[in-house]
């Protein structure tokens, strides 16, 4: 089983995470730029966030055989501190950077004005740039915050087959179905979705623009979510072609619309990691047909 977790936090992990993360087939993650817990107060704080994301943490999941990929954004909850706005003005740098292959996560928390001006922004910023963007939906008003986030990428006039709408439920996946965006699941141990939940919406919609990820964070979550629902399609009667389609051939095709994915194999310890990425990429500089 090959896995790309397109949606996991893992300045949150240790590095045995990543180590039992490879073990279970992992080769390619997605980090999108999220709240930390602890609110920040300044622009600064981000840049240096940022920063970490597209060297640090590529160098450490390296060393794990793991490519690490990452999405930038000013985040939904802390979206409603206007001493962070300036964060809006810094991100074009970041979104330039090679490992950057979407904005996110924007989006909803609360459902505030200050939320949508931000989310709205942020879409304009995705269609300058050319990228995918990873959309936050809020875990209270959850089908309110859905249909919204849907009529503002419509606004927007970004094609549908770059918006990945994530955290989606059994209550919204009909919604982001019908409107030609890509669906994303996040597999909790308590709460939003869970493996056999899963596996029985993908029975119901089909395996077209699923997007499956552990979103691991601080929190009770697990970063082997995604192996646990590769274990739970197969147990329900879902082939090995079905299996690499949800759990690494629909991620590498919305992130690849980035023309960014790096997924050849990274240098491990005792090599220079970090030479190789600049190496050769099957997707380097290719945007799907």
């Amino acid at each position: 089983m090959r896995i790309f977790d397109p949606h996991i936090h893992m300045t949150s992990r240790t590095t045995d995470d990543y180590q039992a993360m490879y073990d279970a087939g992992v080769r390619a993650v997605t980090e999108p730029a999220f709240w930390l817990g602890q609110p920040r107060t300044s622009v600064g704080s981000f840049k240096d966030y940022f920063d970490g994301l597209v060297g640090w943490e590529r160098f450490r999941a390296a060393q794990f055989g793991i490519r690490h990929h990452c999405t930038v954004a000013l985040n939904p909850k802390e979206a409603n501190d206007p001493r962070l706005h300036g964060v809006l003005d810094l991100l074009p740098r970041y979104l330039a950077k090679d490992g950057v292959v979407a904005v996110g996560e924007t989006g909803f928390d609360s459902m505030t004005e200050a939320e949508e001006t931000v989310f709205v922004r942020q879409l304009g910023l995705a269609a300058e740039h050319g990228l995918p963007v990873l959309v936050h939906t809020p875990h209270r008003d959850k089908a309110e915050g859905t249909r919204r986030s849907l009529e503002l990428v419509a606004a927007s006039g970004l094609p549908p087959e770059m918006v990945l709408i994530d955290h989606l439920n059994e209550v919204t996946v009909g919604l982001v179905a019908e409107s030609g965006c890509w669906m994303g699941f996040s597999i909790y141990p308590d709460t939003k979705m869970d493996e056999h939940r899963m596996v029985k919406v993908l029975a119901e919609y089909g395996l077209d623009r699923m997007i499956v990820n552990s979103a691991a964070d601080w929190g009770r979550s697990d970063p082997l979510k995604t192996a646990r629902t590769g274990a739970a399609m197969r147990e329900a009667g879902f082939d090995e072609d079905a299996v690499d389609r949800v759990l690494w051939r629909n991620p590498v095709a919305f992130y690849a619309q980035s023309g960014r994915l790096l997924l050849d194999e990274p240098a491990t310890e005792g090599q220079d990691a970090a030479a190789t990425f600049e190496g050769n990429s099957i997707l380097r500089g290719q945007r799907p047909a």
